[in-house]
Order: C-alpha cells, then structure tokens, then sequence
C-alpha cells in the first residue's frame, strides 16, 4: 500500500494537467465561428475593393475630356474611400481572429 500515494498523486496531477488541454465541443464549434466571421470579413474587404476599382473605372470612362482633373480626383475618392472601408473590414476580421 505504500506505493499507492504516489501513483494516485501522479495519476491526479497528469489528469488537472491533461484535462485543460483538450478542447470542449463548444470551444471548437466557438472558434470556428469566429474564424467563419473573420472570413466573411475578408470576403466582403475584396468586394468593396472591386467595387471601388470598378467605380473609380467607370467614373474615369464618363469624363468629357473638359475636366478631367476633377475626374480623376472623383475617382481616386471612390479607390481611396472603397480601400479605407477593405481596411476596416479585415482589421475586424483581424481582431475576430485574436478572440480564439
């Protein structure tokens, strides 16, 4: 009987060791939701990229030749405001992915 204390001592410290390490269900299904999020995130940064391109594009393609200064300053407002918005949505998508 004197060799049981320390087998059931090393039995209780590798269980309080090894049961905080395995995930629960609840914990993977968690982390896989935020991590589905912080794609749909970046999914949605590349849309409004395209988007802005596409409208800075379109708004270069109407100028009338008589200002295009102001044309081009339109359409880099469009790219720049679309690029600002994609940035915001991947630094959410960033910050989803720290809460794992």
């Amino acid at each position: 009987m004197s060799y049981l204390k320390p087998v059931l001592t090393a039995t209780m410290l590798a269980l309080a060791l090894g049961l905080p390490a395995c995930k629960s269900k609840q914990e993977a299904a968690r982390e896989q939701s935020l991590e589905q999020k912080a794609d749909t995130k970046e999914d949605k940064a590349d849309v409004v990229r395209k988007e802005g391109e596409a409208t800075a594009d379109r708004i270069e393609r109407q100028d009338p030749g008589m200002d295009s200064r102001s044309t081009d300053r339109a359409a880099d407002a469009a790219r720049e405001s679309s690029e600002n918005r994609a940035d915001q949505l991947e630094d959410e998508a960033d910050r989803l992915r720290e809460q794992k």
